[in-house]
């Protein structure tokens, strides 16, 4: 099994040369994040991760967790790391200075956490969980609440978690029937929880639980649903963990991937009631659970991003040394050298290169909505973090379940088998679709949240954006055609689509969703070409002033060109299979199937 090695060179590049971080550190508050900084960051995060964590990936996949009584055991392969990670001061990265973090800006903190989640997937769901609960707390606690918990989230010293679904409540939380009965101060939470990511652990004194629950009289649907902040251990005024909470895990899930990420079921209240405080307003518990869904939503796309990278890795390095087969003037030569091969390798290539770009600009476009202090700007830069969170979540996800199944095939035989690690990748990419609202609720969210709800205004500024790309790519030279014929393509399809969408919508109550999933596709795939393009337009820039590696530039171009003939002349057949409309999808009765 190949040992990760962060592609720094990669991440280097879309942070300074495709999204300018150097005009991020210019926005109030990431003085900090001086190019001197950036490159110290980055560096040590590729040997911290590469050297503490990586190795571990396998072993506690093998290992998995377990429960004894309500005590969970997690990998032995894992004992030490995560006081590490906290002893190093990783998880404060872009933490609010004003609870213990450092400041640095989103993007920044992103970069890093794709290395961590490409050293180890399963187990660092445990911080990127808790983050999604610091971004909830942040905006809608109390400022009681914030200054009791934040600072020990942000530290690491505690963990947090986000509680949804029931076993009858999934996609559809409506169905919610966890109950919260006021009790002075506070309130008791009974109730099952189930899926909860790193529920229990013994790697902290206390775990934070946002927990949805349902008040007396409480109305029925989303709007009867409450947020509150239920710990592990009751915290004390000094912040110290108090007496154990009345919320126990009562079983671990037996999982095809993530082994190394305990999923509990949790129960509440069965011992009388779990203490719980209310976050912000009675009844508006799901608005304040989307703050943390949509940022894990980015996280999850980022994940795609990182098991692909050591996916590709690992085919990489397999390829290279199998050899199998002739070539013209070798008897024996190694499987990179056969064309089909090339053609897997590419494929996972460009399309890791290109998810990355298109994760990392979304914490750009947030990094700036939230710092910037002109509002209109800000506004333009949420509206863009809105639209990308879909098409992050969905296309970088579906591209990872692509691309580890490529790592697998590259391997032949061996991919099959548990030892050589491929098949592992595989299966830890497979819950990416399908967790923090499966993609094809990120595919309707696309469609009628995203682009129906502003009559496609945050569309036609993404599309707007494009066409100035393409502008770019056709200034940059002849060698560069190849992607602006594809850009421009993907441009067209994507107008085409989305005025056919917002004409019929009114018809047809089944044509958005018919088509969501096509749209996204093709969107996805149009905005990681954009990026492609720009990254081949930067490359081709740097060439000719003679700047950086020209190996790694000259690289960057031919990955581009191959992602516009070999993956973006898929919008195609996503234009065509979204304008079929939904007669053959809804025309068999539900009896014939």
């Amino acid at each position: 099994m190949t040992i990760y090695n962060a592609p720094t060179n990669e991440i280097n590049f879309v942070l300074n040369e495709v999204l300018d971080m150097q005009a991020i550190a210019q926005l109030p508050g990431f003085e900090d994040a001086t190019p001197d900084m950036v490159d110290a960051i980055v560096g040590e995060a590729a040997r911290f991760f590469g050297e503490v964590l990586a190795p571990s990936n396998q072993a506690a996949d093998q290992q998995g967790s377990s429960l004894d009584g309500t005590t969970v055991i997690t990998a032995p392969a894992l004992d030490g790391i995560y006081q590490q990670i906290v002893d190093a001061g990783w998880p404060s990265l872009a933490g609010d200075p004003s609870y213990g973090g450092q400041g640095l800006p989103q993007l920044l903190s992103f970069a890093v956490d794709e290395m961590s989640q490409s050293a180890n997937m399963g187990f660092s769901l445990c911080p990127l969980l808790t983050r999604g609960v610091i971004t909830a707390l942040a905006k809608h606690g109390s400022d009681e609440q914030k200054s009791l918990i934040l600072p020990k989230l942000i530290s690491g010293e505690w963990t947090g978690t986000m509680n949804l679904t029931e076993p009858q409540a999934g996609t559809d939380l409506a169905a919610v029937r966890a109950k919260a009965e006021p009790n002075g101060d506070h309130y008791l939470i009974s109730g099952q929880k189930i899926f909860i990511t790193w529920g229990d652990h013994e790697y902290t004194d206390n775990i934070i639980h946002l927990v949805l629950a349902r008040t007396p009289g409480a109305p029925e649907g989303v709007k009867g649903i409450s947020l509150f902040i239920v710990p592990k251990f009751i915290v004390n005024e000094d912040q110290s963990s108090g007496d154990r909470n009345d919320v126990y895990c009562v079983g671990v899930e037996h999982k095809l991937g993530i082994h190394s990420s305990p999923t509990c079921s949790l129960a509440f209240g069965d011992n009388g009631g779990a203490v719980g405080y209310m976050v912000g307003d009675e009844g508006q518990g799901l608005v304040y659970m989307f703050s943390m869904m949509n940022h894990a939503r980015l996280s999850v796309g980022l994940q795609g991003v990182a098991v692909s990278e050591r996916a590709y890795q690992q085919a990489a390095s397999f390829a290279k040394e199998r050899i199998q087969g002739s070539t013209p003037g070798k008897r024996s030569a190694t499987i990179i050298n056969h064309p089909d091969v090339r053609r897997m390798l590419m494929q996972m290539r460009s399309m890791t290169e290109a998810a990355r770009a298109l994760t990392y600009s979304s914490m750009a476009h947030e990094d700036t909505a939230n710092k910037t202090a002109d509002t209109e700007l800000s506004a333009y830069h949420h509206r863009r973090v809105n639209l990308l969170t879909p098409l992050v979540k969905g296309w970088c996800t579906e591209s990872a379940m692509e691309i580890t199944s490529l790592g697998v095939q590259i391997h032949g035989g061996m991919g099959f088998i548990e030892e050589t690690g491929a098949a592992q990748h595989m299966r830890d990419a497979r819950i990416l679709p399908i967790y923090e609202g499966t993609n094809g609720i990120q595919a309707l969210d696309l469609v009628g949240r995203k682009i129906g709800a502003d009559q496609g205004r945050s569309a036609k500024e993404l599309i707007q954006q494009w066409s100035e790309t393409l502008e770019e790519v056709r200034a940059a030279g002849a060698q560069l055609s190849p992607i602006a014929g594809a850009l421009q393509k993907g441009i067209e399809a994507c107008e085409s689509c989305i005025n056919t969408l917002l004409s019929n919508a009114a018809d047809d109550w089944s044509a958005p969703g018919s088509a969501a999933y096509n749209i996204l596709m093709l969107m996805g795939t149009t905005a990681a070409g954009a990026l492609m393009a720009k990254s081949a337009v930067a490359a081709a820039r740097l060439l000719t002033s003679g700047e950086g590696n020209s190996d790694f530039n000259s690289n960057k171009i031919t990955t581009a060109i191959f992602f516009s003939q070999h993956v973006m002349p898929r919008i195609g057949a996503y234009l065509a299979a979204a304008s079929a409309g939904s007669e053959a999808i809804m025309a068999l009765d539900e009896s014939a199937f």
